[in-house]
């Protein structure tokens, strides 16, 4: 399979395959990546990149995989820092005391959908298998942040609230912020209630690109679009914005879909930690 394209690329000879961003390259000073289901040891239906230890999945597998992901993606597995995502727009200023966080020991914070960080060697990750992952760097204040955004984040604007975070803690101009809206799920594949329909209605600009009817009070929702439209009314520049062409429920043997699967799954993850 090939959607490679000029904004994203995929190395899938590569022992352990990871979707990244030209233009968070381009920048230099950062890290990144995105998982897919293939190259690591987990077994059945966690087959077998799974990212997650709350899954059911042996601890020891999830080790191994997240060994092979960071040594893929150039960054320190014992200094990662991970949430507990509850689909909030809380956002988490993280330091060097955070390092470890949720991997090494415990967690000890919770309700927290978004990080943001401006020490380097610090590994922010999220986990998804639909919602959306929000990449945000600041290459001028030397500043990144990372948010899970499902449709209750986009609605409520965790990506506009990463950007005020940033913007309060490290100083950071939204026009300087360079933005990625990576894999989830795309408008053919979202579903959404009329209930969730008229969230939409009421907070974004709407147009057939964001919602369309479909007929039983059933909407097809573009989560990709809303997200756009967040980061632009937060001051970000469209040129600084990439939008993927990945999406989790049409690639069902890359990568992994709440939609498609239900519980029976293992965990995407999001990766991106400053040089």
């Amino acid at each position: 399979m090939n959607l490679e394209c000029t904004s994203e690329y995929v190395d899938w000879e590569a022992d352990v395959p990871v979707i990244r961003y030209r233009a968070l390259d381009a920048l230099g000073c950062v890290e990144h990546g995105f998982s897919t289901r293939l190259g690591g040891v987990s077994e059945g239906i966690y087959k077998s990149m799974n990212l997650s230890y709350t899954r059911g999945d042996k601890k020891a597998h999830v080790d191994e995989n997240f060994r092979r992901f960071c040594a893929a993606v150039h960054m320190d597995k014992n200094k990662i820092v991970s949430t507990d995502q509850t689909h909030t727009t809380n956002v988490r200023v993280v330091t060097e005391a955070d390092a470890g966080h949720g991997i090494l020991w415990p967690k000890k914070y919770f309700n927290v959908d978004g990080q943001v960080t401006n020490v380097p060697g610090l590994p922010l990750i999220s986990y998804h298998a639909d919602c959306v992952p929000l990449f945000f760097v600041d290459p001028v204040k030397k500043a990144i942040g990372l948010t899970h955004s499902g449709w209750r984040g986009t609605a409520g604007r965790i990506g506009a609230r990463t950007v005020e975070v940033m913007a309060e803690n490290y100083g950071s101009e939204p026009k300087d912020i360079v933005g990625v809206i990576g894999p989830s799920i795309c408008q053919s594949c979202y579903e959404v209630s009329r209930e969730v329909a008229e969230v939409f209605e009421k907070e974004f600009r709407m147009t057939d690109m964001l919602m369309y009817a479909k007929g039983n009070d059933k909407y097809q929702l573009n989560l990709w679009e809303a997200n756009r439209q967040v980061m632009l009314d937060a001051g970000m520049l469209p040129e600084n914005i990439t939008i993927t062409h990945w999406c989790t429920g049409c690639h069902p043997e890359l990568l992994w879909s709440h939609r498609k699967t239900g519980n029976e799954r293992g965990s995407l993850a999001a990766f991106l930690c400053l040089k």
